[in-house]
């Protein structure tokens, strides 16, 4: 069970290591882009070009899909990157129902755990698979792998290592599964009561502005945190009063003294825009205007000749 190419790659792996997947169920298609034509989820893709059985419910509790997934008689459910499942689903497998979550858990429990693991300056973080029960992202641990987060790493790049190690401990955890040599770690034996869990909510559009008052460090693994998608956003103000927004997606620290007032931008009007904030700069390196594609910030100069200033 599973919906974006995250997921995929560890059906793949599966494939691959010579289980019998006897079905894959992944979202309804739905209508995206400005053409809103309707599309396929990525895993979607990859069960019919495969030609594996395919389901795709809009309602999880519905009566005939729990039957058909009865009917399956699967000894166990994959689930990566899907939605919240009933209970009436992940019961149904006598040997259980496992999540892949892109954590270590306990540590970021929650939608968004690749981008908050950089948000937060975090150096490392990794994978975990577990046994889902009736409390999100909180069922017994079978295996963690840690993956270290490099200084150029952003959100897309630690995905797709994550993607990958992923795949690789999925196919280790389902053979534990299957040989009867799991471990089933009860997630409590992992905290320290004395320390607060660093939590992964979902993301909204609101919570991407970025806030130039912060520091610049702080400033530059937000930006890295949210790029791609949903990508780091600022409102400015050109000369002609005209307000709009821009996405940041590649930044660069340039960590020195300075006389200027944080959120001063500073151009040769040709090579480069750096906006001063505490400690130093922010240097644009990539970044996007409203109705426009992803540009580097040497194209963005040379076709927009208007002066900025950070709202």
């Amino acid at each position: 069970m599973g919906t974006p190419d995250f997921a995929v790659e560890s059906l793949k792996s599966l494939i691959d290591f010579g289980f019998n997947i006897v079905g894959v169920v992944s979202n309804v298609d739905k209508p995206s882009g400005r053409g809103q034509k309707t599309r396929r989820s990525a895993v979607s893709e990859f069960a019919i070009a495969n030609e594996l059985k395919l389901f795709q419910p809009p309602n999880l509790k519905d009566e005939q899909f729990i039957k058909q997934l009865s009917n399956l008689e699967a000894d166990l459910f994959v689930v990566i990157a899907f939605r919240m499942l009933p209970a009436v689903v992940w019961k149904i497998p006598k040997s259980g129902t496992i999540n892949l979550h892109a954590s270590l858990l306990p540590n970021y429990r929650g939608a968004a755990p690749i981008n908050w693991a950089i948000i937060n300056g975090e150096k490392e973080t990794g994978i975990t698979t577990f046994f889902i029960n009736e409390e999100i992202d909180k069922g017994s641990i079978i295996f963690q792998e840690k993956i270290t987060i490099e200084p150029a790493d952003n959100a897309g790049t630690l995905h797709d290592k994550l993607m990958i190690s992923g795949a690789e401990l999925i196919r280790k955890t389902v053979d534990s599964i299957y040989e009867n040599s799991n471990p089933n770690i009860h997630q409590s034996k992992l905290t320290d009561g004395n320390k607060t869990l660093k939590a992964a909510p979902k993301i909204f559009k609101e919570d991407c502005k970025i806030n130039w008052e912060a520091d610049i460090y702080l400033i530059q693994n937000f930006i890295r945190g949210l790029c791609p998608f949903p990508a780091a956003w600022t409102e400015v103000i050109d000369q002609n009063k005209l307000i709009f927004s821009l996405k940041i997606f590649v930044s660069e620290m340039i960590v020195e003294k300075h006389e200027y007032m944080n959120k001063t931008t500073i151009s040769d009007g040709k090579k480069y825009l750096k906006i001063a904030v505490n400690r130093g700069f922010i240097s644009i390196i990539e970044l996007q205007i409203a109705g426009k594609k992803r540009m580097k910030i040497e194209d963005f100069l040379r076709g927009f000749k208007k002066e900025i200033k950070i709202l």
